[in-house]
């Protein structure tokens, strides 16, 4: 099968952001990007979600910031980044080397600094935003906003005000009820769904009877949340219209068919790349043998397809 026809068959339009591939990377776990160039090809991934991004530099949490568990990680890193201006000024002329969307992940304390976050960022270079309303491990704004619908609502629509670029919004599963959360951001004006971000958990020394994290808790990813994070994906994927980006535990294109079954449009690696750099180009192209040997001529063929009731 000719190159052109094989990208052609994972090609994706996830809410105008335009992929060569539904394979991105998640937030957080690669970087800016560039800092994997020595060994991956950023030019073959679907779009590189860099690190989250907030008003001003934040140094993050102190004391052990990752631990690994049986089937996955704990990480309370805190959102570390070196500030917007750093971003617009050094990190995104560097990434105009590659041809690879670049989506920002944002964080603000407070709904006005999401706001400025987005005017700051509607720049040529910029395809898109993702609201990072889901992280468990800052003591203001991230999860505070994520789990309440009203407030989640309410940073999507001064978002959403401050820019044109799309905006995805990116989910806690530590959360009662996730389909309420997204029909509200959804009814406020985003234009695509994330999900799961990290579930809170805890490790405990038994040695020295203190918590591993420095931050005593930190979320969870990994293997272990991904059947968590399909069953989300399943369930906001029949409540909603607007394209889902699957994520949690994904390690292999089996794991991203899986997700695209239950009705995600797009995936984003995590987890993986601590282990294999490669994981995303991998997934890929196993995405692309997996539609051949089904005989289908697009991944969107795929999308939402799991057969619920049927043997």
């Amino acid at each position: 099968m000719a190159a052109d026809s094989c990208l052609n068959m994972l090609s994706v339009d996830l809410a105008g952001i335009k992929m060569k591939t539904p394979v991105m990377t998640a937030s957080g776990t690669f970087g800016f990007g560039m800092e994997y160039s020595d060994f991956v090809d950023i030019n073959k991934i679907g779009a590189v979600v860099v690190k989250g991004t907030t008003l001003t530099p934040r140094s993050g949490n102190s004391g052990v910031r990752i631990a690994e568990t049986p089937a996955g990680m704990l990480n309370s890193i805190g959102l570390e980044n070196p500030g917007v201006d750093e971003f617009l000024n050094h990190t995104l002329p560097a990434l105009a080397d590659y041809d690879v969307p670049v989506i920002v992940n944002i964080a603000g304390n407070t709904v006005e600094e999401y706001g400025e976050l987005a005017k700051r960022l509607e720049v040529k270079g910029v395809a898109g935003l993702e609201l990072n309303i889901s992280c468990p491990n800052v003591k203001q704004g991230g999860i505070a906003f994520g789990t309440n619908c009203d407030s989640a609502a309410s940073v999507v629509k001064m978002v959403k005000s401050s820019t044109s670029l799309p905006v995805i919004v990116k989910l806690s599963p530590n959360v009662t009820d996730i389909v309420e959360m997204a029909k509200a951001v959804e009814a406020a004006g985003a234009d695509a769904i994330a999900l799961i971000n990290t579930l809170l958990g805890m490790a405990i020394n038994i040695h020295t009877w203190q918590p591993v994290l420095g931050n005593v808790v930190g979320g969870l990813s990994g293997p272990a949340v991904k059947p968590v994070a399909v069953r989300m994906v399943w369930q906001v994927a029949n409540a909603v219209k607007v394209p889902i980006v699957g994520m949690g535990g994904i390690m292999t294109a089996e794991d991203a068919v899986e997700f695209i079954l239950a009705g995600a449009s797009a995936v984003a690696v995590g987890t993986a790349n601590f282990v294999n750099p490669h994981a995303a180009m991998e997934i890929a192209d196993g995405i692309k043998d997996y539609l051949a040997k089904k005989g289908l001529s697009h991944v969107s063929q795929l999308v939402g397809q799991v057969k619920v009731g049927e043997k």
